[in-house]
C-alpha cells in the first residue's frame, strides 16, 4: 500500500489543469468520496494493525498535498479570471467618493450669490500688500493709533511689505482703476498677529463691499445689509446699528443680528443680549475719496466688511474656528449636502 500511496505522491505533484472547469475534474478524481485518495483510505481498514500507524501518518500526508495542490490549480484560474475582469471596459465603472466644499467656501460662495442680486461684483487684489493700500489712502496716517489695532504680519526686510490685515485694499485698487459709480465686494484671506483660540485665528476671510455713487445715503447701507441678513439667517432676522468707529468710514457702525439660536430671547451664545454683531459698516470718509481721486462733492458711498468665519460659525452653530483650518475629515463630510 506504501507504493500505491507514494506511486500518487508523484502523480499528483505533476498534475496541470488548463482550465477551471478542469482543475474541478482532478478535484472529483482524487478528493472525492470516490477518488483515488478515498479509495485508500478504504482499503486502510485492512491492513495490519502493526502497519496502520506508518501507513496512516503516509495517507495524511498524501491528502494534505493533493489537497494543497489542486487548491494552487483552482486558485491560479481565480486570480487569472479577476485580472480579465479588471481590463473589461464593458464592466460599470467603481465610482469614486465625491469630496465636499469647505464650509467657508460655501458661506463665501453664498455670500457672493446675496450680494449679486443686488448688482454687487467681485474684485480681488494681492494678499501681500504695501502699506499705502493697506493704511495710508484708508485715511490711516504713519502716527493713527488704529495702525496699532491691526497687530501687522510686516516683512522684515521691507517694513513698507505687509500682509493684508484686511480687503479695504482692494476697495483702494478698485478706486484707484474705475470711476463711480462703483458697486463690489472683496472676498479674501486676510492676515493679523493674534493668538490662536477658539475665537480668533491669525488667518481668517473676510468680505467686504463697497458702494460709491450720486446720492448714495445711510438708508441704501441698511436696507442693502437687512436684505443680506434676511437672505442669510432667514425672514424673521433682525439688525441693528449701533454707532462705532473706522477711520475710512463717517459715520461708522457695527451690526447685530437677533440671535439665531435663540430668537433674541437670550441664551449663551448671544450673552443673553438676544443680539449677535456679524459686522462693521459706514458711509466711506471724503478724505477717502479724495486719496483716490474721486470727487467728494459729487458721490458718495457706503462700505460694509464682515468676517466668512463669523457668519459659518453663526450658520452652522460651529463653536471653534480652529476647526476650518484643521483638514478633520469628519467634520468637512458634514457639509457634503450644503452645496
Amino acid at each position: 500500500m506504501l507504493d500505491k500511496i507514494n506511486q500518487l505522491v508523484e502523480e499528483i505533484k505533476e498534475l496541470k489543469a488548463a482550465s477551471a472547469e478542469e482543475a474541478e475534474q482532478l478535484r472529483i478524481k482524487y478528493l472525492s468520496k470516490k477518488g483515488q485518495v478515498s479509495q485508500l483510505f478504504d482499503e486502510f481498514k485492512t491492513i495490519a494493525n502493526e502497519q496502520k500507524r506508518e501507513v496512516g501518518k503516509e495517507l495524511n500526508i498524501l491528502k494534505n498535498k493533493a489537497q494543497d495542490k489542486i487548491n494552487q490549480i483552482k486558485e491560479e484560474f481565480a486570480a487569472s479570471a479577476q485580472s480579465q475582469v479588471g481590463l473589461d471596459l464593458t464592466l460599470p465603472g467603481t465610482s469614486a467618493p465625491l469630496g465636499s466644499r469647505h464650509p467657508l467656501s460655501v458661506v463665501k460662495n453664498e455670500i457672493a450669490d446675496i450680494f449679486g442680486r443686488l448688482g454687487f461684483t467681485i474684485a480681488e487684489g494681492p494678499e501681500i500688500e504695501d502699506d499705502h493700500h493697506v493704511f495710508e489712502a484708508l485715511n490711516f496716517p504713519p502716527e493713527h493709533p488704529a495702525r496699532d489695532m491691526q497687530d501687522t504680519f510686516f516683512i522684515a526686510t521691507n517694513p513698507d511689505v505687509l500682509l493684508r490685515t484686511h480687503t479695504s485694499s482692494v476697495q483702494v485698487r478698485v478706486m484707484e482703476k474705475q470711476q463711480p459709480p462703483i458697486r463690489s465686494i472683496f472676498p479674501g484671506r486676510v492676515f493679523r498677529n493674534e493668538a490662536i483660540s477658539a475665537r480668533a485665528h491669525c488667518i481668517f476671510h473676510q468680505v467686504e463691499g463697497l458702494f460709491i455713487d450720486k446720492n448714495v445715503s445711510f438708508a441704501d447701507l441698511k436696507q442693502t445689509l437687512l436684505y443680506f441678513s434676511k437672505e442669510m439667517f432667514g425672514q424673521d432676522t433682525k439688525i441693528r446699528l449701533r454707532p462705532s468707529y473706522f477711520p475710512f468710514t463717517e459715520p461708522s457702525a457695527e451690526m447685530d443680528i437677533s440671535c439665531t439660536l435663540c430668537g433674541g430671547k437670550g441664551c449663551n451664545v448671544c450673552k443673553y443680549t438676544g443680539w449677535v454683531e456679524i459686522l462693521g459698516c459706514g458711509m466711506v470718509d471724503p478724505a477717502v475719496l479724495k486719496s483716490n481721486n474721486i470727487d467728494s462733492e459729487a458721490y458718495t458711498g457706503f462700505a460694509f466688511g464682515m468676517g466668512i468665519e463669523r457668519i459659518t460659525m453663526l450658520k452652522y452653530q460651529i463653536k471653534d474656528i480652529r476647526l476650518f483650518f484643521e483638514n478633520d475629515v469628519r467634520f468637512l463630510e458634514q457639509f457634503k449636502s450644503a452645496h
